[in-house]
Order: C-alpha cells, then structure tokens, then sequence
C-alpha cells in the first residue's frame, strides 16, 4: 500500500495536468458568472490555452495567478482597484501597473467594454414606489435585498455602499444565477446586477442610479502574470486583436443565458467557428467532456480514497490497541467533518500554493478519514476475547493474532466504512471544480451560474449515478469476502 500510494497520487495529478500539457497556450482561469465564463473560453480558444472555468471568487484567481496555477483571466478595473490591491483611489491602466508591479502581476489589453455593479428590481414596482435612484432605497427599509455572496463582502460592494447610502435593509446571500428568476417570483424586491447582463431586458428590470457615484469604473481588462507575455508572445497578440463592445458582450451573455448555448460554442459562434446545437437533456449528458469528467472525477474519488485507508487503517489500529488514544483519535477525524467544504478547499489553496487536484485530494482524504479509522476500530474491538485468548494459546504472537484472526475478522467493518467513504467522497467531489479539479462539479457550477436546470442534471446526474455504481461494487466485495472461509482471508 505505501508503495502504491505515491504512484496513485501521481496518477490522479496526471488526469488533470494531461489536458495542460496538451494545450500549447496559457493556462486561464475565469470566476462563477457567466460573462467570466464566456471571456474565458474566447481567451482560451483564441491562444490554443487551457480553461479553468468557475474558479470561484477574486481572491482565488489572484492567489492562482501569484504561484502560476494560471496565467491570465479577465477582470475589471474597479475590482483590480478595490479588491486586489484595496486601494480607494481611482485608478488608470498605469496606476494599477504601478501597484500591481510588486506582485508579478500586470492589467491590460482593454476588451472594449465596462460591466458595472448596479442595484435593480421590477419596473413595475419602482414606478409604484418611485424609486430612481440608490438614494431612494434609504427611505423603505422593508424592501427585501437578494445580493450575491461575493458581493455581500467586497470593498466595492454591500459593506461600502450601506455605509456610502445608510442603506437600513439587511439583505439576504444569493447565487446571482438564481437572482432574477427570485425577483420575479416575488421572494426579493431589490438585487445586483451586473450591467451587461443579458435578462436585464428580459426581465424588465429598472436600474437604479448610483447617483452618488460610489461604484468605481469596471472596465473589462486582462489579468496576468508579467512573466507570461514573455512566454506565450503569439497568444497575448491574439489578446491585443480582441475587441468586443457592450452591445456585443450583452449578446454573448444572452446565447448562453437565454439560448441555453454552451459556454465553449458561444466562444466559437463569436469567433466565426462551426457551432453545433445541443440536442436536450442527452445531448447536454453525453457531450464530449463527458469521459474526460468522468475521469476526473473517478480519479479525485480513489486517489483520496487510496490516501484515507493507508492513514485510516493504521490510525484505527492505533486506536483499538493503544490506550488511551482511542477518544482524540476518533474525535480528531470527527472534527474534520464539521468543516464546510469549501472552506476547507479555501484554506487548502494557500497551504498547498496551488490550485486543482492537489487541495481538492487533500480535502476529500480529510473527510473519507473518519468512516475509515472508526470502522476499523469498532471492528478490532467487537472481535471476542475469546477467540484472542484461543489464538494465545495456540503459541502465536499478539502481531500473528492480530495478522490472522482480528482483522480478518474486523474486515468486513473495515470496508463497509471504506464503502461509506468511497460514496461520500463521490458527492463531495463535485465542490472540487470550484476550484478547478474538474469532475462533474464543472457541469453543477456552470448549471448554477445560468440557472440552466439541464445543465445541472447532466452533472448531478452522473454523479449519482457514479456514487450508486460505487456502492454496488462495494457491496459486491463485502459478499464475496462473507463467502471466504476465515483462513484463507
């Protein structure tokens, strides 16, 4: 087992550096809303570089694109100014050059167009309150707020503007995929938006003014590590020819919010390609990614899962036999359990220096721990003392009663737990893509962003599907062992 665990490991780091090492171009990243999905395949597409779609938040790209996970993914200046380097000044191109110098990091290549933050709600009900601006929304406190998390805690967001406009709401988190469809079901009155979406229109949407001027200027620009322009010359002149205006970027977002058009085919219709119509819910399942997801995620599952019985066993062992461990050993894995997934990835990501494969394995290995150890340890201890004492008796070591009667006994405890964390594990594995290990969590996430229910059941899914497949092969294993006679175990 110890041997074969670093080649395991290394094999499920393979799964996802096999892709990169294709890909002649950069490696780009993009956040969790659609229009970052859509620069980023163009980006992708037009240098032959590598996507990593739906990374997650602004300080999560940084953090990739500072220890070179990626090289490049679109941005916007306010966000550069405000969230990057927390700066409350007004900064051109130059300025933010000047502070981002530091970091190894570089803005550039203007796109052609802005997307601002903006707060909006029903035409129809801000005509009947008379609401016109942000200021307006400071007298009607019982107006219900629906802002996305990222929003909620960024300098340029929630916490600066209630302070600006002595907002009184206390508004709730929501994914702004959902936002919309919620203000139109009449659960929110007021949320963010971004200014070139697309259901702005379709929804009949009022934007409220900023009239205090409190956003800064978002201007779409690339983010990039200064050294990559060095090393991938052709694709960031291809980034120079890229000029896409306003009108242009609401349209993009429309094909893929409205028309339900992949991500990667918008890229191509908007850069003269050959795009094929997704044919329904089957089309969208057993699109090309499919077995590249599926081995993604098969190698996240049992790469981690590979790690947990190697530590687990041991640790449960530990735990039956020596005293005194038993309760901060079990307790210890427990605790594990209690931290929210994407917390732990969060953490994991400046602990490793990295993004991907390797925190997503160290996390999933944390949580398929605890079924594994107690498993183990109740199994060891349920086995009769009788039959130690026989097997004593008989002249064999404490190591041989052990080797040849507890654990063969305690075997079948053993793997229902490392079946309980073989299909917990393929659950959990579907949080990795937000932080691009890839599985069948890219498909969720992306599903999420568009509220595309198609999307979300192609990759919710095979992913149930995947646990099931698990946990019958598991059960399989556990009736065959019932049927070995002990001594041959």
């Amino acid at each position: 087992m110890r041997r074969l665990l670093p080649t395991l490991a290394l094999a499920v780091a393979g799964v996802a550096s096999c892709a990169d090492a294709a890909a002649a171009g950069p490696t780009v990243g993009s956040k969790r809303f659609t229009e970052s999905y859509i620069l980023g395949e163009i980006l992708a597409q037009v240098s032959s570089g590598k996507h990593r779609p739906g990374l997650g938040n602004t300080a999560i790209l940084v953090e990739a694109l500072k220890n070179g996970a990626i090289d490049v993914y679109p941005e916007y200046t306010g966000t550069i100014a405000k969230e990057v380097l927390k700066s409350e000044q007004r900064l051109d191109l130059r300025g933010l050059n000047r502070q981002l110098e530091p970091l190894g990091l570089a803005a550039g290549y203007p796109l052609g167009f802005a997307n601002s933050y903006a707060l909006g709600m029903k035409r129809v009900s801000a005509e009947k309150l008379s609401l016109k601006t942000i200021t307006d929304l400071s007298r009607r406190s019982e107006l219900r707020l629906g802002l996305s998390h990222e929003f909620l805690g960024r300098r340029d967001g929630w916490p600066g503007l209630k302070s600006e406009y002595a907002l009184p709401q206390a508004p709730r988190g929501l994914d702004h995929g959902l936002a919309y469809e919620a203000l139109a079901a009449g659960e929110i009155d007021v949320i963010d938006l971004y200014s070139t979406d697309a259901k702005i229109a379709r929804y009949d949407i009022a934007v409220l003014a900023d009239d205090r001027g409190f956003f800064p200027p978002y201007d779409a620009v690339l983010l990039y590590r200064r050294e990559a322009v060095q090393r991938f010359p052709q694709a960031f002149q291809a980034f120079g020819k890229l000029k896409i205006d306003e009108a242009t970027m609401v349209r993009l977002n429309a094909r893929a919010e409205l028309d339900k058009l992949a991500f990667a085919d918008v890229a191509r219709e908007f850069l003269g390609s050959e795009v094929q119509t997704r044919k329904g819910f089957w089309g969208a399942l057993f699109a090309p990614d499919f077995f590249r997801l599926l081995g993604e995620h098969v190698a996240l599952v049992f790469g981690s899962l590979v790690a947990a019985i190697a530590i687990g066993v041991p640790l449960g062992i530990a735990a039956a036999k020596v005293r005194g461990i038993a309760q901060p050993v079990l307790v210890t894995t427990g605790l594990v359990q209690t931290i929210p997934s994407l917390a732990l990835l969060a953490f994991l990501i400046p602990l490793t220096g990295t993004i991907g494969v390797w925190p997503a394995l160290i996390a999933l290995f944390l949580y398929a721990l605890l079924p594994i150890t107690r498993n183990t340890h109740a199994g060891l201890t349920q086995v009769p003392k009788g039959l130690k004492q026989a097997g004593t008796a008989l002249g064999l070591t404490p190591m041989l009663v052990m080797r040849e009667v507890e654990i063969p006994l305690a075997l079948p405890t053993i793997l229902a737990g490392v079946k309980t964390s073989a299909v917990i594990n393929v659950g959990t594995a579907t949080i990795a893509a937000f932080i691009g290990a890839g599985g069948f969590g890219e498909r969720i996430s992306q599903g999420l962003a568009l509220n595309d229910h198609t999307v979300l059941l192609a990759g919710a899914l095979p992913a149930a599907a995947l646990a099931l497949v698990v946990h019958v092969l598991f059960e399989l294993a556990e009736r065959s062992l019932i049927r070995i006679p002990l001594s041959r175990r």
